[in-house]
C-alpha cells in the first residue's frame, strides 16, 4: 500500500468543494448521516465570507493515497477565546477520514505541527471556529439519524483519537422528546405565574424583515450574554452578527419561533425551532441545484413531524426563574397544531444541569452523545 501524503487545502472555493464533498462522500449509504449544506460549510472556510476569519487563524489539510482522498482535517487558532482564557489553545474540526490508522495518524500529526507552528501549547476538539460551527464527536447514538446542527462520524474515530493521545474534556448529550398532546399542567402554572411576576409577555412575528429589524441585533447580543460562560464559547462580534443575520433569519419559519420581552419591549428570551431538514438534506446530498432547494422548501413549509430545538436563550437575570415555560407553553400548541410528534434538543453539555431541567415535563430519551477531546502539544 502507498504512503498517506497530506496536502495543504488553498482557501478557494474550487479546493474547499473537494473537501467538503469528502467528508460527504465518505458516508454514502450510511442512513443516520445528514450532510451539510455544502455551500455554508464551504462560505465557512473561506475567509472572504466567514468573519470569524477577523480574529482566527485556519489551515485545511487533506490525506491522499494513490491520487484518491482519504482524510482532511482543519486546524484553527481563535484568538479572541485565547485571550480571554488565557491558554494557548488551537481547534481542530471538520475531520474525517477513512478506518485506517495511518491516515488519522498523519491527517493529526499535520494538524499538530501547524498548531505548534502557531504558538499553541494544546489542542482541543472538533470544534468550529465558533459555537455556530459544528463541534462534539459522537461517540454514542451510531444507529439515529442526526440533525442539521451536528456531526455524524463512524465509531472507529473514537479509537483512532484516543490511540493518538486524546483524552476527554467535555460530553454533550442530546435528547429526543415526544411532543404532549398538551401543555402539561405544571408547565401552564408556572409560565402564568412568571408572566405576572416579572412582567414578561411572549410576541410573535408574521414578518421576517420586522423581526430582523426589531430584535436581530439584540438576538445575537442575547446569545453572547446566555452563552458566555459555555465551554470554549467565541462571542460574536457585530461583522458576526450582521452575518448571521441574514443567515439565519430569513429562513426561519416564524410560527416556530417565540419571543419574551419585558414591560418596556426589551428583550428576555427567545426559543428558535425549525422544523427537521435532516431528510431533505439527505436527499438533496447538502446540495441546493438541481432540486435540493425543492426538498428544502418542502421541509420547511410542508409536512414534517421533528422539529430541531435550534437555541434557546434566556437573559442570565433570569435564568432558573421559569421564563422557559413561557417559551414551551407558546411552542407546545402550535406544534400539536402542526402534527409535530418530536423534538431534538440538539447539543448541550452534560454538566448543565438547568438546561436538562426544562425537559422534566416531556417523555423523552437520551440518544446521543458527543465529546471534545484535548491533548497536550
Amino acid at each position: 500500500m502507498s504512503e498517506v501524503k497530506i496536502i495543504p487545502v488553498a482557501p478557494v472555493k474550487k479546493e474547499l468543494k473537494k473537501y467538503v464533498q469528502f467528508g460527504i462522500d465518505l458516508y454514502a449509504g450510511n442512513p443516520c448521516y445528514v450532510p451539510p449544506l455544502v455551500i455554508d460549510e464551504v462560505d465557512t472556510l473561506l475567509p472572504g465570507k466567514n468573519p470569524a476569519f477577523e480574529f482566527c487563524s485556519a489551515q485545511s489539510f487533506m490525506a491522499m493515497r494513490d491520487g484518491k482522498p482519504v482524510g482532511r482535517i482543519t486546524g484553527i487558532v481563535n484568538r479572541l477565546v485565547n485571550e480571554r482564557s488565557g491558554k494557548r489553545q488551537a481547534r481542530f474540526g471538520f475531520v474525517d477520514f477513512v478506518d485506517d490508522p495511518e491516515v488519522s495518524a498523519a491527517l493529526f500529526a499535520a494538524v499538530e505541527d501547524w498548531a505548534r507552528s502557531q504558538g499553541m501549547h494544546e489542542i482541543i476538539g472538533p470544534m468550529g471556529f465558533s459555537d455556530m460551527d459544528h463541534e462534539g464527536m459522537l461517540i454514542e447514538g451510531f444507529d439515529e439519524m442526526g440533525t442539521m446542527a451536528t456531526i455524524y462520524n463512524y465509531p472507529y474515530y473514537r479509537d483512532h483519537i484516543e490511540a493518538l493521545g486524546y483524552g476527554k474534556d467535555v460530553d454533550w448529550v442530546e435528547f429526543r422528546m415526544t411532543v404532549p398532546d398538551k401543555v402539561p399542567d405544571k408547565m401552564m402554572r408556572i409560565s402564568d405565574i412568571v408572566r405576572k411576576k416579572y412582567g414578561l409577555r411572549n410576541i410573535k412575528f408574521t414578518s421576517a424583515k420586522k423581526i430582523k429589524e426589531q430584535y436581530g441585533v439584540a438576538l445575537f447580543e442575547l446569545i453572547n450574554e446566555a452563552y458566555d460562560d459555555l465551554y470554549g464559547y467565541s462571542p460574536l462580534t457585530p461583522r458576526q452578527i450582521n452575518y448571521y443575520i441574514d443567515l439565519y433569519l430569513g429562513i426561519i419559519r416564524l410560527e416556530y419561533v417565540s419571543v419574551i420581552v419585558d414591560a418596556d419591549d426589551r428583550l428576555v428570551g427567545i426559543g428558535i425551532s425549525i422544523p427537521s431538514f435532516s431528510a431533505a438534506l439527505r436527499k438533496s446530498r447538502g446540495k441546493l441545484l438541481p432540486f435540493g432547494w425543492y426538498h428544502m422548501l418542502k421541509a420547511l413549509k410542508g409536512h414534517n413531524d421533528v422539529i430541531d430545538l435550534l437555541l434557546v436563550a434566556i437573559k442570565p437575570e433570569y435564568q432558573s426563574k421559569g421564563v422557559n415555560a413561557l417559551l414551551f407553553s407558546d411552542l407546545i400548541p402550535i406544534y400539536i397544531k402542526n402534527n409535530i410528534k418530536f423534538a431534538e434538543s440538539n447539543l448541550e453539555l452534560e454538566s448543565n444541569e438547568s438546561v436538562q431541567s426544562q425537559w422534566q415535563y416531556f417523555e423523552r430519551r437520551q440518544h446521543r452523545r458527543r465529546r471534545a477531546f484535548r491533548k497536550k502539544l
